[in-house]
């Protein structure tokens, strides 16, 4: 029972939250009323929660910011998609294919990272950005121009795309593998580890005089955020085809970090909810804005995102959104509202705790009547 107790719901409302969008779907996708824009739909959430948690890693729990997600994206999406057609022509289990092209992808992407987080993490603040802003551009560039990628005109991955009318999988295995993310993600945070890391981020210098080992931390996040950027590539990869290079640009590395400020800097639960709500206005924009409207698809989707933001920073608006909160909610639909009468006595307060000596007397001194008291001289070094 004791152990009953400690398990607190909080922890796990990501996972119940995944799980249940998850087997929602499949329910409906089973009596056929899933239709494949929404098939579709729910795959590019599952990459951008991946892309959002992982980013979170680095900016949130790291403290450091990194510009070139995208890139690393670009580097599973491309390298990943073109093993797994190699691997097509020898494996006929469309799934094997699909996670061993993920684990290659993502450690494909991971060695990039150390290779960039190894310079780079030196770095600080706007310079960082810039650094990892450039390999982003610069990687893309670099799939752009060879041939075997199909330079500018992208590589085709017609032979492993998934499609949604026969193969209803990909969007389950690509909620598993979020569920997988936010597992490792989540012990991570709670561990000693968890721990070291959000030190540095708190006081770097403080950290080091902790005796924590900066460096090795720093390029781990890197290192495991890559990793994970990397298997949503892949995810990518067999979602659409052809892969193209524009899709890794500057913008979508700001559209991955704007869903982890929106959802809260080293909160889960929030760049989860934020990944999804941005990818749902981006597919709702898409699909309704057409012809000369869809120049004003950006406008509208740049409105929205400001009006998110203010809402969730401003202070003048704090209390809307404290009645807003899902607790309170939860708490008005239920009927359970705390009492003065429900809050503990806390188990550490003075009067709980035996001592030898009662709080409330007077403590004697060891002084004699009638006698003066003269200090102690002082010793050598002032003491």
């Amino acid at each position: 029972m004791s152990k009953l107790k400690k398990l607190k719901l909080s922890n796990y409302v990501c996972y119940i939250m995944v799980a249940a969008v998850m087997v929602v779907s499949f329910i409906v996708a089973q009596t056929g009323n899933l239709p494949r824009s929404y098939s579709n739909l729910l795959v590019q959430i599952a990459y951008s929660i991946i892309l959002a948690v992982s980013l979170n890693l680095v900016v949130g729990f790291l403290g450091e910011l990194s510009l070139g997600h995208a890139g690393f994206m670009c580097v599973g999406a491309y390298v990943g998609s073109y093993l797994a057609m190699q691997l097509a022509e020898v494996i006929d289990n469309k799934l094997i294919v699909l996670i061993l092209s993920m684990l290659i992808g993502g450690l494909l992407a991971a060695f990039f990272g150390f290779l960039v987080g190894l310079p780079a993490l030196r770095l600080k603040g706007d310079y960082l950005a810039i650094v990892t802003l450039a390999f982003g551009e610069i990687v893309r560039t670099v799939f752009k121009n060879m041939s075997v990628f199909g330079k500018a005109m992208g590589l085709s991955t017609q032979a492993i795309k998934y499609d949604s009318r026969q193969d209803t999988s990909l969007y389950l295995v690509s909620f598993i593998t979020v569920l997988v993310v936010l597992f490792f993600v989540q012990n991570l945070v709670r561990s000693k580890h968890g721990r070291a890391i959000t030190a540095i981020r708190d006081n770097e210098i403080a950290a080091k005089a902790m005796g924590i080992n900066v460096t090795f931390y720093k390029l781990f996040v890197f290192v495991i955020a890559a990793f994970f950027a990397g298997m949503a590539g892949v995810i990518y990869g067999h979602y659409t085809t052809p892969v193209l290079y524009s899709f890794f640009s500057y913008n979508y590395s700001i559209e991955i970090l704007v869903m982890v400020v929106l959802g809260g800097m080293a909160s889960i639960n929030g760049s989860i909810i934020a990944a999804a709500l941005i990818t749902f206005i981006n597919f709702q924009l898409q699909s309704h804005l057409s012809g000369d409207l869809a120049a004003l698809k950006y406008l509208i989707y740049a409105l929205i995102l400001i009006v998110l933001v203010i809402f969730n920073n401003a202070p003048k608006l704090a209390p809307i959104k404290d009645k807003l909160s899902p607790k309170l909610l939860f708490a008005k639909i239920t009927g359970k509202k705390r009492h003065p009468g429900d809050i503990r006595s806390d188990a550490g307060d003075w009067r709980v705790i035996p001592t030898k000596i009662k709080m409330d007397e007077v403590l004697s001194v060891d002084l004699q009547q009638n006698t003066e008291f003269t200090p102690d001289k002082p010793q050598k070094g002032g003491k």
